[in-house]
């Protein structure tokens, strides 16, 4: 014969059960009403120039090109929309050239400055789609002179 401490038991276990199930039910609805489907990705590309490189250039001759270095000490920095919060730094290669894959949204462009350096166009808010990519062309200023 059953008693009530039984049957008390039995429904505590039950109802531990139960708040188990809930909980982890909530937590799958929760997740996936989150998770909105793969993010799509839009590509930040352009090239860079740099000078000038010596302070004085004689009537008639070709500014020096810059050094693979010279590119290589320099990134192109993504900031979030706040213009504060990077997000992430995009190399630039030997020819001056950098290309960046970024999920769709706003951001803020600048560089990580050396010396003296600038960029007229610098910090500058653009917007990523994945419909075509933006050209982002950055010419940085040594301050040389």
């Amino acid at each position: 014969m059953r008693t009530f401490g039984d049957y008390y038991l039995g429904l505590k276990i039950m109802s531990n059960h139960l708040i188990r199930l809930s909980t982890m039910l909530l937590l799958v609805v929760s997740f996936t009403s989150c998770n909105q489907g793969p993010q799509e990705f839009g590509v930040l590309e352009g090239k860079v120039t740099i000078g000038p490189l010596v302070p004085v250039l004689r009537e008639g001759e070709m500014p020096p090109t810059p050094a693979p270095e010279v590119y290589s000490a320099r990134e192109i920095v993504v900031y979030k929309k706040d213009g504060v919060t990077e997000f992430a730094r995009i190399q630039i290669d030997s020819n001056g050239v950098y290309r960046g894959e970024l999920p769709v949204g706003i951001y803020v462009i600048d560089i990580n400055r050396i010396g003296i350096d600038s960029a007229a166009n610098l910090p500058i808010e653009i917007k990523i789609t994945n419909i075509s990519n933006t050209i982002l062309d950055i010419d940085i200023d040594t301050g040389i002179r």
